[in-house]
């Protein structure tokens, strides 16, 4: 992922028009509002597409863009310096983020390569040893995995030694700087290095895509700390944007439709022996919101099936009321209610909590009972009802103290919910439990003292806060995908561009412009395409590669490396053709809509005027594009 998708993952465009003092309101996937940028209070034309990430206006301003475009134009500043502000508020390095040098490609690659051989050498000393043995049967009897889901995960076992790996990997030519740099060793206070990981069943973690990034390593011995052991943070391995598992999970939490989150390794690697595949784990950790976000794009449903130990009453006691940091313990995962709220809130996901009983790990119910995890993810229950389970259970609800103090605990997290009808739902079954009259819980303060807004208050800012609160675009959106094959397949033949406006013009179309494309960064690197096609100086492709921004080198790289176009011109042409009639149709027929929808809700006769007139080249490019399927076909 570029920097700037990164940063289109974190920064929510609703957000920005919210902070800009947009007043919106959703209209289905969509939410409409007066524009920032012209003075109009009769005509709600200002329209904004979360899916996307994109926004425009259909009045005065007649324009659109992403939310780099939203601030260039809000704060009257170029591309560099909106990249540079977002990035800030993203709390994304752009140095760090920016695309592999071909010399740093080959170095992670080779990096990659060595963590892969180690995998091996620590498979190899758990299934062909005797030092290993201890720990196979560990995994065998105590764990009841067998040899197939062993082999399957690649687990294996450390040496119960000082410099065993260290031995092993500078005799085949690595070196010390190599076996640090992904996280193998550790640095003695006296100088010198050794093993970091000693005696411990070894758990190979890859990247989504399968990639090597590190290790986590389990204690055999009970008196060695911690448990459960992380490769440090290295140039692979980053544990708050990995989760556990997902590589193998990735299919299976598409075809269910749903991912469940466990606390640990084994606990995936259990669940998965026993035929639910649609499990992950974010080794140890709080859950983060880039771990969340990876999920969203295979699910919306989320089921957090935590150890009893750590879902249980104190966990959640503290979660309501301590940051997430005096949870965020390498031993166990935070269980935040407000925050797993605000993510739930903010990406739209439905975060259910799954009650693990009798004391038992997920591990030990499907050893138990496989069916019976099943009867468990599906009596999932939403955050704010387990929580007010846990806060009842063993309490004396009739004690008016206990009743104001999980009344002063649960209010404050109906109260963040954002939408109306589940916060009613809530306030009745909180009532309902304690007893009470609905009517006293809405004078109740947060635990803290903190007096909460007024109902009325909150009633009037509901559609602003809802609609702030949905979701971030996704990393790449289906439509960004859409304009980067377009854009890739222009930037690889700008000699066809001419060609492609010729045909355009014929069918009645105005010539590929940079306002075909949404996103901001597109648009600047088709115009220095456009540009290099102008002078005759130097070679195209030089020229826009010695203009471009440095900001803009990751999403040139990765625009090259999108699958090269092949066949002739001629069918090259066809194909790009294709391309841009799809994207202006797709955007045409979404503005259309919409326009029929504002005309019909403000009777704003400007604006049934635009929606005809888009009608009309919207006819225009189904034309072209009718013509172009009969050409192919003779």
């Amino acid at each position: 992922m570029s920097s700037i998708d990164e940063i289109k993952s974190r920064i929510d465009i609703l957000d920005l028009a919210a902070e800009a003092g947009v007043k919106l309101r959703r209209t289905g996937r969509n939410h409409t509002g007066f524009c920032p940028f012209h003075s109009n209070t009769r005509t709600p034309a200002f329209v904004i597409w979360p899916e996307s990430g994109t926004w425009r206006c259909f009045g005065e301003c007649n324009e659109g863009g992403d939310i780099f475009k939203f601030v260039m134009k809000k704060e009257g500043i170029d591309f560099k310096e909106a990249l540079q502000r977002l990035a800030d508020k993203a709390g994304v390095t752009l140095e760090r983020l920016q695309s592999e040098k071909p010399e740093q490609k080959e170095e992670n690659l080779r990096l990659r390569n060595l963590l892969e051989d180690v995998a091996t050498f620590y498979r190899h000393q758990l299934l062909q040893t005797e030092a290993g043995k201890p720990a196979l049967t560990y995994l065998l009897e105590k764990r009841n995995l067998t040899e197939q889901t062993i082999e399957a995960f690649g687990l294996g076992y450390a040496p119960h030694s000082w410099d065993a790996t260290l031995k092993h990997f500078t005799a085949k030519g690595f070196s010390e700087q190599d076996l640090l740099d992904v996280g193998l060793l550790s640095e003695r206070d006296s100088g010198g290095y050794y093993d970091k990981f000693r005696n411990r069943i070894m758990i190979p973690i890859r990247d989504e895509n399968g990639k090597m990034t590190g290790f986590g390593g389990r204690i055999l011995d009970p008196d060695d700390i911690p448990k459960f052991m992380n490769s440090p943070q290295t140039a692979l391995f980053d544990k708050g944007r990995l989760l556990y598992g997902l590589d193998r999970a990735r299919k299976p939490i598409r075809a269910a439709d749903q991912a469940v989150i466990v606390e640990g390794y084994l606990d995936v690697i259990a669940v998965h022996q026993a035929g639910y595949e649609n499990v992950v784990s974010p080794m140890g950790t709080a859950l983060t919101d880039d771990q969340l976000r990876m999920l969203k794009r295979f699910t919306r449903k989320i089921v957090l099936a935590l150890d009893p130990d750590v879902a249980g009453q104190k966990a959640v006691l503290r979660g309501l009321d301590a940051a997430r940091e005096a949870m965020d313990r390498e031993e166990e995962i935070g269980f935040d209610a407000r925050g797993l709220l605000r993510h739930e809130a903010r990406l739209q996901a439905d975060l259910r909590v799954a009650t693990m009983p009798d004391d038992l790990d997920p591990d030990e119910i499907v050893a138990r009972e496989p069916a019976e995890w099943a009867r468990l993810i599906a009596a999932a229950k939403p955050i704010v009802e387990h929580v007010l389970d846990v806060l009842v259970s063993e309490q004396d609800v009739n004690d008016p103290k206990v009743k104001a103090e999980i009344a002063a605990r649960i209010v404050p997290l109906i109260e963040d919910l954002p939408n109306p009808v589940e916060r009613d739902s809530y306030r009745q079954m909180l009532a309902r439990r304690l007893k009470v009259d609905e009517r006293t819980l809405t004078g109740i303060k947060l635990a803290g003292g903190t007096a909460r807004r007024a109902p009325r208050q909150r009633a009037e800012q509901a559609e602003v806060q809802e609609s702030t609160q949905a979701p971030k675009a996704s990393s790449v959106s289906p439509f960004r995908k859409m304009e980067a094959a377009c854009l890739g397949h222009i930037l690889r033949r700008p000699d066809l561009l001419p060609r492609l406006d010729r045909r355009l013009q014929e069918a009645g179309l105005s010539a590929l412009s940079v306002t075909d494309f949404e996103y901001t960064d597109y648009q600047a690197i088709l115009s220095l395409i456009q540009r290099s096609l102008e002078q005759d100086e130097s070679d195209t492709t030089a020229f826009v590669h010695f203009r471009l921004v440095d900001e803009l080198g990751e999403t040139h790289s990765e625009l090259l490396a999108l699958p090269a176009p092949k066949g002739t011109d001629d069918r090259l042409l066809d194909e790009m053709t294709r391309q841009v009639l799809q994207m202006r149709r797709t955007v045409m027929s979404e503005s259309v809509n919409q326009l029929r929808f504002l005309t019909e809700e403000t009777q704003a006769s400007e604006l049934n005027q635009t929606a005809q007139q888009y009608a009309r080249v919207l006819h225009a490019i189904d034309q072209a594009r009718k013509r172009l399927s009969e050409y192919r076909r003779e």
